[in-house]
């Protein structure tokens, strides 16, 4: 027994160094891999998986610039930066934020998808555009805009409104599968309108609801004073001498009016507002020697979601998502991805 202890010390030396040897070798290409390039790409590629989906960032937008009447093609991602920043304050909470680029994104494809290019201009230099920078569409300042725009805050603003809108990357609101129509608009007048109260047709996710926060908005109230004389031409109406102008006949769901009898000429709301330039279709007014005061309350068409009304949900601690529910009637907050993708696949 004595004889065979050196062996097997022999062989147990032998099996510990084959077990060490590997490990040894291994050790400075694991070092390598976890402080070189491999682990810079891995670490890239678990940053890549929080950040926007790869058809957000594929998908351009071709944007007609009304200055310089040349076409911009934006990234998706960029376009709703670019959106959010010209149609909402920064200085809103970071939910009413996330709740106006849910509702630029949700435009935008619905127009991608349709193939929509309504109020694009006739003009050969805008042919291949499919939206504007304007009202007519959605305001969109690029990045350079926003840098004019801001000044000094530039960088704050740019970093919380690209912030919001990744928050809300893919995801689209849809009514029975498919992309809204979402409007918005600046404040209400307490309350937001039916569709068919503003624009022709019923449309079930815009319905009349109550938004008791735009009291707060520095736009709520507004008067505007405009001479008899003028007023008549404008709405094709004689006055009279007397202070009675007219007689409101209907009112809408939300609170507006909807029809007025002035003279025997019966107007709508509407039409009233546009002809007179007003904030609203919330309006009353008294005339006052040669001059109407007009004073109205709310600012914009009043259908869908009030952009003043979301922050003040938002501030109240209320979810983007929950706001977007209550100004969009029976809604689902839905991905894009696969409209996304389709939309690149044209390309």
């Amino acid at each position: 027994m004595k004889k065979i202890k050196p062996f097997i010390v022999l062989v147990s030396f032998l099996i510990a160094l084959t077990l060490v040897i590997p490990a040894v070798l291994v050790l400075p290409f694991s070092s390598e891999k976890a402080s070189g390039k491999l682990g810079e790409d891995l670490s890239k590629s678990q940053a890549s998986e929080k950040a926007e989906p790869m058809a957000d960032q594929a998908v351009e937008v071709a944007v007609f610039r009304s200055e310089t009447s040349k076409i911009e093609n934006v990234q998706l991602d960029e376009y709703l930066v670019g959106v959010v920043a010209a149609e909402m304050p920064a200085e809103f909470n970071e939910e009413a934020l996330k709740a106006q680029a849910l509702t630029a994104r949700t435009y935008i494809v619905n127009r991608l998808m349709t193939n929509n290019n309504k109020g694009v201009p006739k003009a050969a230099q805008a042919k291949g555009a499919q939206v504007t920078d304007t009202q007519a569409h959605q305001v969109y300042m690029s990045d350079d805009d926003q840098r004019k725009a801001w000044g000094k805050d530039y960088e704050w603003k740019r970093k919380k409104i690209v912030e919001a809108v990744q928050a809300t990357s893919g995801q689209i609101i849809t009514y029975e599968g498919k992309p809204i129509d979402a409007a918005f608009f600046s404040t209400s007048n307490g309350y937001t309108e039916n569709s068919e109260d503003y624009w022709p047709g019923t449309i079930p996710y815009l319905r009349s609801v109550a938004s008791p926060w735009d009291k707060n908005s520095p736009k709520f109230n507004s008067q505007k004073v405009i001479s008899v004389k003028d007023f008549e031409a404008r709405l094709g109406v004689k006055v009279g001498s007397g202070n009675t102008i007219g007689k409101i006949i209907a009112r809408t769901k939300g609170k507006r009016v909807a029809k007025v009898n002035i003279g025997g000429k019966v107007l709508t709301g509407r039409e009233i507002r546009e002809a007179l330039d007003l904030q609203s279709t919330d309006f009353s007014w008294e005339r006052k020697g040669n001059n109407i005061i007009i004073t109205t309350r709310g600012n914009g068409h009043g259908v869908g979601m009030s952009q003043y009304g979301a922050n003040g949900m938002a501030e109240e601690g209320k979810s983007y998502k929950e706001i977007v529910k209550h100004y969009y009637q029976g809604v689902e907050i839905t991905s894009a991805e696969t409209m996304l993708a389709t939309l690149t696949a044209k390309k």
